[in-house]
Protein backbone atom coordinates (compact mmCIF):
# COMPACT_ATOMS: atom_id res chain seq x y z
CA UNK A 1 0.00 0.00 0.00
CA UNK A 2 2.77 2.43 0.95
CA UNK A 3 4.79 1.54 -2.16
CA UNK A 4 1.74 2.00 -4.43
CA UNK A 5 1.04 5.44 -2.92
CA UNK A 6 4.69 6.41 -3.38
CA UNK A 7 4.60 5.39 -7.06
CA UNK A 8 1.36 7.35 -7.55
CA UNK A 9 2.96 10.49 -6.08
CA UNK A 10 6.10 10.07 -8.22
CA UNK A 11 3.96 9.63 -11.35
CA UNK A 12 2.03 12.82 -10.58
CA UNK A 13 5.26 14.71 -10.03
CA UNK A 14 6.54 13.64 -13.46
CA UNK A 15 3.28 14.83 -15.03
CA UNK A 16 3.13 18.04 -13.02
CA UNK A 17 4.77 21.42 -12.79
CA UNK A 18 6.46 22.18 -9.49
CA UNK A 19 6.32 25.69 -8.07
CA UNK A 20 8.86 26.61 -5.39
CA UNK A 21 9.58 29.96 -3.76
CA UNK A 22 13.15 30.54 -2.56
CA UNK A 23 12.11 33.98 -1.28
CA UNK A 24 9.02 36.18 -1.38
CA UNK A 25 6.59 34.12 0.71
CA UNK A 26 5.70 35.66 4.10
CA UNK A 27 8.15 38.36 3.03
CA UNK A 28 7.77 41.42 0.83
CA UNK A 29 11.34 41.15 -0.48
CA UNK A 30 13.88 38.55 -1.76
CA UNK A 31 11.54 37.54 -4.57
CA UNK A 32 12.77 34.42 -6.35
CA UNK A 33 10.46 31.73 -7.73
CA UNK A 34 11.07 28.47 -9.57
CA UNK A 35 8.82 26.79 -12.12
CA UNK A 36 10.08 23.26 -12.62
CA UNK A 37 8.94 20.69 -15.19
CA UNK A 38 10.75 17.33 -15.22
CA UNK A 39 14.45 18.30 -15.35
CA UNK A 40 13.94 21.92 -16.48
CA UNK A 41 13.84 24.96 -14.18
CA UNK A 42 12.56 28.42 -15.09
CA UNK A 43 13.47 31.15 -12.58
CA UNK A 44 11.38 34.28 -12.09
CA UNK A 45 13.14 37.23 -10.41
CA UNK A 46 16.26 37.39 -8.25
CA UNK A 47 15.72 39.98 -5.55
CA UNK A 48 17.27 41.00 -2.27
CA UNK A 49 15.91 41.95 1.13
CA UNK A 50 16.78 44.46 3.79
CA UNK A 51 17.85 43.73 7.38
CA UNK A 52 15.92 44.76 10.46
CA UNK A 53 17.43 46.36 13.54
CA UNK A 54 18.36 42.96 15.07
CA UNK A 55 20.70 42.02 12.20
CA UNK A 56 23.84 43.81 13.31
CA UNK A 57 26.37 44.59 10.58
CA UNK A 58 24.17 43.03 7.91
CA UNK A 59 23.60 45.04 4.77
CA UNK A 60 21.47 42.74 2.62
CA UNK A 61 19.47 39.53 2.70
CA UNK A 62 19.47 37.11 -0.25
CA UNK A 63 17.36 34.15 -1.35
CA UNK A 64 18.82 30.80 -0.34
CA UNK A 65 19.84 29.06 -3.61
CA UNK A 66 21.14 25.86 -2.01
CA UNK A 67 18.42 23.91 -3.82
CA UNK A 68 19.60 25.23 -7.19
CA UNK A 69 23.26 24.57 -6.40
CA UNK A 70 22.51 20.98 -5.42
CA UNK A 71 20.32 20.33 -8.47
CA UNK A 72 22.23 22.18 -11.20
CA UNK A 73 25.89 21.74 -10.27
CA UNK A 74 28.42 20.50 -11.09
CA UNK A 75 27.80 20.85 -14.80
CA UNK A 76 27.93 17.44 -16.43
CA UNK A 77 26.61 15.71 -13.31
CA UNK A 78 23.63 17.98 -12.62
CA UNK A 79 20.18 16.39 -12.33
CA UNK A 80 18.37 19.52 -13.51
CA UNK A 81 19.00 22.38 -15.93
CA UNK A 82 18.10 26.06 -15.61
CA UNK A 83 16.57 27.01 -18.96
CA UNK A 84 16.32 30.73 -18.18
CA UNK A 85 15.50 33.56 -15.79
CA UNK A 86 12.77 36.17 -16.28
CA UNK A 87 12.78 39.55 -14.50
CA UNK A 88 9.37 41.14 -13.94
CA UNK A 89 10.54 44.70 -13.14
CA UNK A 90 13.50 46.73 -11.97
CA UNK A 91 12.97 47.08 -8.22
CA UNK A 92 15.77 45.88 -5.93
CA UNK A 93 13.60 43.22 -4.31
CA UNK A 94 13.27 41.63 -7.77
CA UNK A 95 16.69 42.21 -9.40
CA UNK A 96 19.05 43.22 -6.57
CA UNK A 97 20.34 39.71 -5.91
CA UNK A 98 21.71 39.21 -9.44
CA UNK A 99 25.37 40.19 -8.83
CA UNK A 100 25.58 37.95 -5.75
CA UNK A 101 23.73 34.93 -7.14
CA UNK A 102 24.55 34.70 -10.86
CA UNK A 103 28.29 34.00 -10.33
CA UNK A 104 27.35 30.91 -8.30
CA UNK A 105 25.13 29.36 -10.99
CA UNK A 106 25.79 27.83 -14.41
CA UNK A 107 25.14 30.09 -17.41
CA UNK A 108 21.63 30.45 -18.80
CA UNK A 109 19.69 33.17 -20.70
CA UNK A 110 18.09 36.08 -18.80
CA UNK A 111 15.30 38.33 -20.05
CA UNK A 112 13.52 41.48 -18.98
CA UNK A 113 11.53 44.37 -20.45
CA UNK A 114 13.59 47.35 -21.74
CA UNK A 115 14.01 49.38 -18.53
CA UNK A 116 14.20 46.25 -16.38
CA UNK A 117 17.00 44.81 -18.51
CA UNK A 118 18.84 48.15 -18.48
CA UNK A 119 18.65 48.46 -14.68
CA UNK A 120 19.72 44.84 -14.20
CA UNK A 121 22.68 45.14 -16.56
CA UNK A 122 23.73 48.40 -14.93
CA UNK A 123 23.73 46.66 -11.55
CA UNK A 124 25.84 43.80 -12.91
CA UNK A 125 28.29 46.29 -14.43
CA UNK A 126 28.56 48.03 -11.05
CA UNK A 127 29.92 44.73 -9.67
CA UNK A 128 32.23 44.37 -12.70
CA UNK A 129 30.13 41.55 -14.17
CA UNK A 130 29.15 41.22 -17.81
CA UNK A 131 25.69 42.59 -18.76
CA UNK A 132 23.79 39.45 -19.73
CA UNK A 133 20.10 40.39 -19.47
CA UNK A 134 18.45 40.44 -22.89
CA UNK A 135 15.66 42.88 -23.73
CA UNK A 136 12.13 41.68 -24.43
CA UNK A 137 9.72 44.13 -26.05
CA UNK A 138 6.07 43.80 -25.05
CA UNK A 139 5.28 43.44 -28.77
CA UNK A 140 7.69 40.54 -29.26
CA UNK A 141 5.17 37.74 -28.88
CA UNK A 142 5.96 34.39 -27.29
CA UNK A 143 9.40 33.56 -25.86
CA UNK A 144 10.26 29.85 -25.65
CA UNK A 145 12.66 28.54 -23.02
CA UNK A 146 12.77 24.75 -23.00
CA UNK A 147 9.33 23.42 -22.13
CA UNK A 148 8.05 26.90 -21.20
CA UNK A 149 6.31 29.39 -23.51
CA UNK A 150 6.27 32.90 -22.01
CA UNK A 151 4.35 36.05 -22.89
CA UNK A 152 5.32 39.36 -21.26
CA UNK A 153 2.25 41.46 -20.34
CA UNK A 154 2.69 45.14 -19.48
CA UNK A 155 1.11 46.23 -16.17
CA UNK A 156 1.17 49.46 -14.17
CA UNK A 157 3.36 49.67 -11.07
CA UNK A 158 5.59 52.28 -9.41
CA UNK A 159 8.28 51.75 -12.04
CA UNK A 160 7.95 51.75 -15.85
CA UNK A 161 8.01 48.54 -17.88
CA UNK A 162 6.65 46.29 -15.14
CA UNK A 163 5.49 42.93 -16.45
CA UNK A 164 3.26 40.00 -15.67
CA UNK A 165 4.17 36.65 -17.18
CA UNK A 166 1.87 34.16 -18.88
CA UNK A 167 3.68 30.81 -18.73
CA UNK A 168 2.34 28.01 -20.94
CA UNK A 169 3.32 24.35 -20.47
CA UNK A 170 1.93 21.01 -21.61
CA UNK A 171 0.60 20.32 -18.08
CA UNK A 172 -1.09 23.69 -17.56
CA UNK A 173 -0.84 27.46 -17.95
CA UNK A 174 0.32 29.77 -15.18
CA UNK A 175 -0.14 33.51 -14.71
CA UNK A 176 2.69 35.05 -12.66
CA UNK A 177 1.25 38.31 -11.39
CA UNK A 178 4.21 40.14 -9.86
CA UNK A 179 3.85 43.62 -8.28
CA UNK A 180 1.09 45.62 -9.94
CA UNK A 181 -1.98 47.82 -9.62
CA UNK A 182 -4.61 48.76 -12.20
CA UNK A 183 -3.97 52.46 -12.85
CA UNK A 184 -6.18 53.71 -15.70
CA UNK A 185 -4.45 57.10 -15.77
CA UNK A 186 -0.76 56.29 -15.14
CA UNK A 187 1.78 59.09 -15.16
CA UNK A 188 3.60 57.62 -18.18
CA UNK A 189 0.32 57.04 -20.07
CA UNK A 190 1.16 53.34 -20.54
CA UNK A 191 -1.80 51.35 -19.28
CA UNK A 192 -2.08 47.68 -18.39
CA UNK A 193 -2.49 45.38 -21.39
CA UNK A 194 -5.95 44.11 -20.46
CA UNK A 195 -6.43 42.47 -23.87
CA UNK A 196 -3.40 40.25 -23.34
CA UNK A 197 -4.72 39.21 -19.92
CA UNK A 198 -8.09 38.18 -21.33
CA UNK A 199 -6.40 36.35 -24.24
CA UNK A 200 -4.35 34.40 -21.70
CA UNK A 201 -7.53 33.59 -19.76
CA UNK A 202 -9.16 32.21 -22.93
CA UNK A 203 -6.37 29.61 -23.12
CA UNK A 204 -7.18 28.52 -19.58
CA UNK A 205 -5.14 29.33 -16.49
CA UNK A 206 -4.33 26.55 -14.05
CA UNK A 207 -2.99 28.85 -11.32
CA UNK A 208 -2.73 32.56 -10.64
CA UNK A 209 0.49 33.25 -8.69
CA UNK A 210 -0.27 36.79 -7.52
CA UNK A 211 1.20 39.72 -5.62
CA UNK A 212 -0.95 40.16 -2.50
CA UNK A 213 0.73 43.07 -0.67
CA UNK A 214 -2.31 45.38 -0.58
CA UNK A 215 -5.00 42.72 -0.17
CA UNK A 216 -5.96 44.07 3.26
CA UNK A 217 -6.77 47.55 1.85
CA UNK A 218 -10.35 48.24 0.70
CA UNK A 219 -11.23 49.41 -2.81
CA UNK A 220 -8.76 50.17 -5.59
CA UNK A 221 -5.34 51.78 -5.21
CA UNK A 222 -5.56 55.43 -6.32
CA UNK A 223 -4.08 56.63 -9.59
CA UNK A 224 -0.76 58.45 -9.83
CA UNK A 225 -2.49 61.23 -11.80
CA UNK A 226 -3.44 63.44 -8.85
CA UNK A 227 0.11 63.64 -7.49
CA UNK A 228 1.31 66.07 -10.18
CA UNK A 229 -1.16 68.78 -9.17
CA UNK A 230 -0.40 68.19 -5.47
CA UNK A 231 3.31 68.68 -6.13
CA UNK A 232 2.60 71.86 -8.08
CA UNK A 233 0.24 73.37 -5.51
CA UNK A 234 2.50 72.65 -2.54
CA UNK A 235 5.60 73.83 -4.40
CA UNK A 236 3.84 77.05 -5.35
CA UNK A 237 3.16 77.85 -1.68
CA UNK A 238 6.67 76.95 -0.48
CA UNK A 239 8.82 79.99 0.37
CA UNK A 240 12.14 78.16 0.55
CA UNK A 241 13.71 75.33 -1.39
CA UNK A 242 11.72 72.17 -1.97
CA UNK A 243 13.35 68.80 -1.30
CA UNK A 244 11.61 65.69 -2.61
CA UNK A 245 12.90 62.25 -1.70
CA UNK A 246 11.50 59.11 -3.31
CA UNK A 247 12.63 55.69 -4.45
CA UNK A 248 15.28 56.24 -7.11
CA UNK A 249 13.64 53.77 -9.48
CA UNK A 250 10.27 55.57 -9.36
CA UNK A 251 10.86 57.33 -12.68
CA UNK A 252 7.21 58.33 -13.04
CA UNK A 253 7.36 60.16 -9.70
CA UNK A 254 10.54 61.95 -10.76
CA UNK A 255 8.79 63.07 -13.95
CA UNK A 256 5.83 64.39 -11.97
CA UNK A 257 8.04 66.42 -9.64
CA UNK A 258 10.07 67.77 -12.58
CA UNK A 259 6.89 68.77 -14.43
CA UNK A 260 5.67 70.75 -11.40
CA UNK A 261 9.07 72.43 -10.96
CA UNK A 262 9.21 73.46 -14.62
CA UNK A 263 5.76 75.05 -14.41
CA UNK A 264 6.97 77.16 -11.47
CA UNK A 265 10.38 77.97 -12.98
CA UNK A 266 12.30 76.10 -10.29
CA UNK A 267 15.66 74.61 -11.21
CA UNK A 268 16.05 70.88 -10.54
CA UNK A 269 19.10 69.29 -8.93
CA UNK A 270 19.58 65.54 -8.46
CA UNK A 271 21.37 64.61 -5.22
CA UNK A 272 22.62 61.15 -4.26
CA UNK A 273 24.38 58.41 -6.20
CA UNK A 274 21.39 56.09 -6.70
CA UNK A 275 19.02 58.77 -7.93
CA UNK A 276 21.65 60.24 -10.29
CA UNK A 277 22.29 56.77 -11.75
CA UNK A 278 18.55 56.13 -12.16
CA UNK A 279 18.15 59.54 -13.82
CA UNK A 280 20.97 58.91 -16.29
CA UNK A 281 19.63 55.47 -17.20
CA UNK A 282 16.04 56.69 -17.57
CA UNK A 283 17.19 59.59 -19.78
CA UNK A 284 19.26 57.27 -21.95
CA UNK A 285 16.21 55.10 -22.68
CA UNK A 286 13.78 58.00 -23.01
CA UNK A 287 11.80 57.44 -19.82
CA UNK A 288 12.75 60.66 -18.00
CA UNK A 289 11.60 64.00 -19.42
CA UNK A 290 13.38 67.20 -18.45
CA UNK A 291 13.62 70.37 -20.53
CA UNK A 292 17.00 71.82 -21.48
CA UNK A 293 18.15 74.36 -18.89
CA UNK A 294 16.02 72.92 -16.07
CA UNK A 295 18.69 70.75 -14.45
CA UNK A 296 21.56 72.26 -12.48
CA UNK A 297 24.50 70.65 -10.68
CA UNK A 298 25.30 70.84 -6.97
CA UNK A 299 28.03 73.44 -7.41
CA UNK A 300 25.52 75.81 -9.10
CA UNK A 301 23.10 75.92 -6.14
CA UNK A 302 24.64 79.05 -4.52
CA UNK A 303 23.80 81.06 -7.65
CA UNK A 304 20.03 80.70 -7.08
CA UNK A 305 17.59 81.89 -4.44
CA UNK A 306 16.09 79.13 -2.29
CA UNK A 307 12.62 79.60 -3.78
CA UNK A 308 14.09 78.92 -7.23
CA UNK A 309 15.28 75.40 -6.41
CA UNK A 310 13.85 71.89 -6.19
CA UNK A 311 16.07 69.01 -5.11
CA UNK A 312 15.39 65.36 -5.94
CA UNK A 313 17.25 63.44 -3.27
CA UNK A 314 18.07 59.74 -2.68
CA UNK A 315 17.37 58.14 0.69
CA UNK A 316 13.59 58.08 1.22
CA UNK A 317 13.93 55.04 3.54
CA UNK A 318 16.26 56.84 5.97
CA UNK A 319 19.24 54.73 4.87
CA UNK A 320 22.42 55.38 6.80
CA UNK A 321 24.82 57.64 4.85
CA UNK A 322 22.25 58.36 2.14
CA UNK A 323 22.09 61.90 0.78
CA UNK A 324 18.76 62.61 2.51
CA UNK A 325 20.03 61.40 5.89
CA UNK A 326 23.19 63.49 5.61
CA UNK A 327 21.14 66.57 4.70
CA UNK A 328 18.77 65.99 7.63
CA UNK A 329 21.68 65.55 10.06
CA UNK A 330 23.45 68.67 8.78
CA UNK A 331 26.39 66.64 7.44
CA UNK A 332 26.01 67.37 3.72
CA UNK A 333 28.72 69.70 2.40
CA UNK A 334 26.62 71.67 -0.10
CA UNK A 335 23.05 71.54 1.24
CA UNK A 336 21.64 72.90 4.50
CA UNK A 337 18.03 72.79 5.62
CA UNK A 338 16.61 76.10 6.86
CA UNK A 339 13.27 77.41 8.14
CA UNK A 340 10.73 77.79 5.28
CA UNK A 341 12.29 74.88 3.40
CA UNK A 342 9.88 72.07 2.52
CA UNK A 343 10.80 68.37 2.51
CA UNK A 344 8.40 65.86 0.93
CA UNK A 345 8.81 62.12 1.56
CA UNK A 346 7.17 60.72 -1.55
CA UNK A 347 7.40 57.07 -0.49
CA UNK A 348 5.95 54.82 2.19
CA UNK A 349 8.38 53.07 4.54
CA UNK A 350 9.32 49.59 3.40
CA UNK A 351 8.35 47.11 6.16
CA UNK A 352 11.28 47.06 8.59
CA UNK A 353 12.33 50.65 7.81
CA UNK A 354 9.70 52.40 9.92
CA UNK A 355 12.12 53.42 12.70
CA UNK A 356 14.71 54.73 10.25
CA UNK A 357 12.09 56.84 8.42
CA UNK A 358 10.69 58.14 11.72
CA UNK A 359 14.20 59.21 12.79
CA UNK A 360 14.67 60.93 9.42
CA UNK A 361 11.45 62.91 9.86
CA UNK A 362 12.50 63.98 13.35
CA UNK A 363 15.94 65.10 12.13
CA UNK A 364 14.35 67.22 9.39
CA UNK A 365 11.90 68.79 11.83
CA UNK A 366 14.77 69.73 14.19
CA UNK A 367 16.26 71.86 11.41
CA UNK A 368 13.07 73.96 11.28
CA UNK A 369 11.97 72.73 7.86
CA UNK A 370 8.43 71.65 7.11
CA UNK A 371 8.24 67.92 6.42
CA UNK A 372 5.41 66.13 4.66
CA UNK A 373 5.23 62.36 5.09
CA UNK A 374 2.66 59.59 4.82
CA UNK A 375 1.22 59.86 8.35
CA UNK A 376 0.14 63.49 7.90
CA UNK A 377 -0.27 63.70 4.12
CA UNK A 378 -1.65 60.29 3.28
CA UNK A 379 -2.15 59.93 -0.46
CA UNK A 380 -1.12 63.50 -1.26
CA UNK A 381 2.46 62.81 -2.39
CA UNK A 382 2.61 59.05 -2.66
CA UNK A 383 0.28 56.28 -3.70
CA UNK A 384 1.17 52.62 -3.52
CA UNK A 385 2.38 50.75 -6.56
CA UNK A 386 0.60 47.65 -5.28
CA UNK A 387 -3.02 46.77 -5.84
CA UNK A 388 -5.67 46.88 -3.13
CA UNK A 389 -8.49 44.40 -2.65
CA UNK A 390 -10.38 45.68 -5.70
CA UNK A 391 -7.33 45.32 -7.96
CA UNK A 392 -6.75 41.75 -6.79
CA UNK A 393 -10.38 40.75 -7.25
CA UNK A 394 -10.34 42.27 -10.75
CA UNK A 395 -7.24 40.26 -11.73
CA UNK A 396 -8.86 37.08 -10.41
CA UNK A 397 -11.99 37.89 -12.45
CA UNK A 398 -9.95 38.57 -15.60
CA UNK A 399 -7.80 35.45 -15.38
CA UNK A 400 -10.42 32.98 -14.04
CA UNK A 401 -7.80 30.57 -12.63
CA UNK A 402 -8.58 27.15 -11.18
CA UNK A 403 -6.19 27.69 -8.30
CA UNK A 404 -4.70 30.67 -6.47
CA UNK A 405 -1.38 31.14 -4.71
CA UNK A 406 -0.48 34.55 -3.20
CA UNK A 407 3.15 35.77 -3.15
CA UNK A 408 5.15 38.92 -2.26
CA UNK A 409 3.34 39.66 0.97
CA UNK A 410 3.45 38.99 4.68
CA UNK A 411 1.27 36.30 6.22
CA UNK A 412 -1.53 38.77 6.98
CA UNK A 413 -1.60 39.85 3.34
CA UNK A 414 -1.82 36.23 2.18
CA UNK A 415 -4.71 35.58 4.57
CA UNK A 416 -6.48 38.74 3.37
CA UNK A 417 -5.99 37.57 -0.23
CA UNK A 418 -7.52 34.20 0.64
CA UNK A 419 -10.52 35.97 2.21
CA UNK A 420 -11.03 37.94 -1.02
CA UNK A 421 -10.93 34.78 -3.10
CA UNK A 422 -13.44 33.07 -0.82
CA UNK A 423 -15.79 36.02 -1.28
CA UNK A 424 -15.52 35.28 -5.01
CA UNK A 425 -16.73 31.71 -4.35
CA UNK A 426 -13.35 30.02 -4.46
CA UNK A 427 -13.11 27.14 -2.01
CA UNK A 428 -10.41 26.88 0.64
CA UNK A 429 -8.85 23.87 -1.15
CA UNK A 430 -8.32 26.03 -4.27
CA UNK A 431 -6.22 28.63 -2.45
CA UNK A 432 -2.71 27.77 -1.30
CA UNK A 433 -0.81 29.71 1.34
CA UNK A 434 2.74 28.41 1.46
CA UNK A 435 6.11 29.25 2.94
CA UNK A 436 9.48 29.65 1.26
CA UNK A 437 10.79 26.19 0.38
CA UNK A 438 7.36 24.54 0.14
CA UNK A 439 6.94 22.43 -3.00
CA UNK A 440 3.58 22.76 -4.79
CA UNK A 441 2.78 20.41 -7.69
CA UNK A 442 0.23 21.52 -10.29
CA UNK A 443 -1.35 19.71 -13.18
CA UNK A 444 -4.46 20.60 -15.18
CA UNK A 445 -6.84 19.19 -12.57
CA UNK A 446 -5.13 18.81 -9.22
CA UNK A 447 -2.68 20.35 -6.78
CA UNK A 448 -0.41 18.38 -4.47
CA UNK A 449 1.68 19.81 -1.62
CA UNK A 450 5.15 18.27 -1.68
CA UNK A 451 7.95 18.28 0.83
CA UNK A 452 9.31 21.32 2.66
CA UNK A 453 12.84 22.22 1.61
CA UNK A 454 14.97 23.97 4.21
CA UNK A 455 15.45 27.61 3.20
CA UNK A 456 17.67 29.66 5.50
CA UNK A 457 18.40 33.36 5.81
CA UNK A 458 21.43 34.38 3.74
CA UNK A 459 23.12 37.50 5.13
CA UNK A 460 25.58 39.79 3.35
CA UNK A 461 28.08 41.75 5.46
CA UNK A 462 27.93 45.49 4.87
CA UNK A 463 31.69 45.94 5.00
CA UNK A 464 33.16 42.96 3.17
CA UNK A 465 30.18 42.12 0.94
CA UNK A 466 30.67 38.45 1.90
CA UNK A 467 27.90 36.10 2.99
CA UNK A 468 27.58 35.63 6.74
CA UNK A 469 26.62 32.52 8.67
CA UNK A 470 23.61 32.91 10.97
CA UNK A 471 25.72 32.29 14.09
CA UNK A 472 27.79 35.40 13.28
CA UNK A 473 24.63 37.53 13.37
CA UNK A 474 23.56 35.88 16.65
CA UNK A 475 26.97 36.65 18.19
CA UNK A 476 26.67 40.29 17.08
CA UNK A 477 23.24 40.47 18.69
CA UNK A 478 24.60 39.15 21.98
CA UNK A 479 27.48 41.62 21.85
CA UNK A 480 25.07 44.51 21.36
CA UNK A 481 22.67 43.41 24.09
CA UNK A 482 24.93 42.05 26.86
CA UNK A 483 28.53 42.78 25.95
CA UNK A 484 31.54 40.49 25.86
CA UNK A 485 33.61 38.75 28.53
CA UNK A 486 37.14 37.62 27.63
CA UNK A 487 38.49 34.95 29.98
CA UNK A 488 42.28 34.39 30.05
CA UNK A 489 43.09 31.09 31.74
CA UNK A 490 46.59 29.64 32.23
CA UNK A 491 46.62 25.83 32.06
CA UNK A 492 49.45 23.52 33.09
CA UNK A 493 49.82 21.46 29.91
CA UNK A 494 51.37 18.45 31.66
CA UNK A 495 48.61 18.03 34.26
CA UNK A 496 45.57 19.75 32.68
CA UNK A 497 45.22 21.82 35.88
CA UNK A 498 44.58 25.53 36.44
CA UNK A 499 47.98 27.23 36.83
CA UNK A 500 46.85 30.61 38.25
CA UNK A 501 43.84 32.81 38.92
CA UNK A 502 41.90 33.55 35.70
CA UNK A 503 41.97 37.08 34.29
CA UNK A 504 38.61 38.58 33.34
CA UNK A 505 38.23 41.39 30.77
CA UNK A 506 34.70 42.78 30.34
CA UNK A 507 33.29 45.21 27.77
CA UNK A 508 29.68 46.34 27.52
CA UNK A 509 28.42 44.43 30.59
CA UNK A 510 26.61 45.89 33.60
CA UNK A 511 28.88 44.30 36.22
CA UNK A 512 30.63 46.58 38.74
CA UNK A 513 34.27 46.26 39.74
CA UNK A 514 33.33 44.52 43.00
CA UNK A 515 31.13 42.09 41.07
CA UNK A 516 34.08 41.43 38.76
CA UNK A 517 36.21 40.39 41.76
CA UNK A 518 33.46 38.08 43.02
CA UNK A 519 33.11 36.66 39.52
CA UNK A 520 36.86 35.97 39.23
CA UNK A 521 36.91 34.05 42.54
CA UNK A 522 33.86 32.03 41.58
CA UNK A 523 35.22 31.19 38.14
CA UNK A 524 38.58 30.15 39.60
CA UNK A 525 36.85 27.66 41.88
CA UNK A 526 34.48 26.23 39.26
CA UNK A 527 37.02 26.00 36.43
CA UNK A 528 39.45 24.20 38.76
CA UNK A 529 36.68 21.76 39.69
CA UNK A 530 35.74 21.15 36.05
CA UNK A 531 39.37 20.57 35.03
CA UNK A 532 39.94 18.12 37.88
CA UNK A 533 38.23 15.47 35.74
CA UNK A 534 40.92 15.86 33.03
CA UNK A 535 43.82 13.42 33.41
CA UNK A 536 47.42 13.78 32.27
CA UNK A 537 48.84 15.90 29.44
CA UNK A 538 46.51 18.18 27.46
CA UNK A 539 45.95 16.73 23.98
CA UNK A 540 42.81 18.61 22.92
CA UNK A 541 42.92 22.34 23.59
CA UNK A 542 39.61 22.90 21.77
CA UNK A 543 37.93 20.66 24.35
CA UNK A 544 39.60 22.55 27.21
CA UNK A 545 38.39 25.91 25.87
CA UNK A 546 34.86 24.51 25.52
CA UNK A 547 34.88 23.37 29.16
CA UNK A 548 36.04 26.81 30.34
CA UNK A 549 33.43 28.60 28.20
CA UNK A 550 30.57 26.36 29.38
CA UNK A 551 31.55 26.86 33.04
CA UNK A 552 31.75 30.64 32.59
CA UNK A 553 28.39 30.96 30.78
CA UNK A 554 26.62 28.81 33.37
CA UNK A 555 28.19 30.72 36.30
CA UNK A 556 27.36 34.14 34.81
CA UNK A 557 23.70 33.27 34.32
CA UNK A 558 23.21 31.49 37.68
CA UNK A 559 24.89 34.16 39.82
CA UNK A 560 24.55 37.40 37.83
CA UNK A 561 21.61 36.68 35.44
CA UNK A 562 23.48 37.89 32.35
CA UNK A 563 24.45 36.18 29.08
CA UNK A 564 27.39 38.09 27.53
CA UNK A 565 29.37 36.60 24.68
CA UNK A 566 32.13 34.58 26.41
CA UNK A 567 35.50 34.22 24.68
CA UNK A 568 37.67 31.72 26.59
CA UNK A 569 41.40 31.83 25.88
CA UNK A 570 43.46 28.93 27.25
CA UNK A 571 47.18 29.72 27.66
CA UNK A 572 49.59 26.79 27.83
CA UNK A 573 52.21 26.99 30.63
Amino acid sequence: MVEARKQKIEKMQLESLKFLALGGEEDVTRNMYLYEFQDQILIVDCGLGFPDETMFGVDLLLPDITYLLNACLPEGKATKKIVGMLLTHGHEDHIGGLPFILPQLPSFPLYGSPLTAALANDKLAEFKLQPVVQTVQFTDGVLQLGAFMITFIHVTHSIPDAAHLFIETIVGNFYHGADYKFDLTPADQKRTEFLKITQAAQKGITALISDCLGADRPGFTPSEEMLTQNFEQTMREAKGKVVITTNASNVSRLNQAIEAAEKLNRKVCFVGRSIIKAKQLAQRFGYLHIKPGTEIQLDALPRYQRHQIMLLVAGSQGQENSAMTRIAEGEHKEIRLQPNDLVILSADPIPGNELAVSSLVDAIAKKGATVMYSDIASGSFHVSGHGSSGDHMLLISLTQPKFLLPISGTYRHMIAYRDLAEKMRYKRNQIFIVENGQEVFFNAQRVKIGKKIVVKNVYVDEVSGEELESYVVRDRERLAQEGVLILLVEINASSSRLASKPEVIMRGTALSESSKQTLTKGLQKEIAKALSNQKGHVTNWVHIRRIIGDVAERHLFQHFHIRPLVLPIAIEV
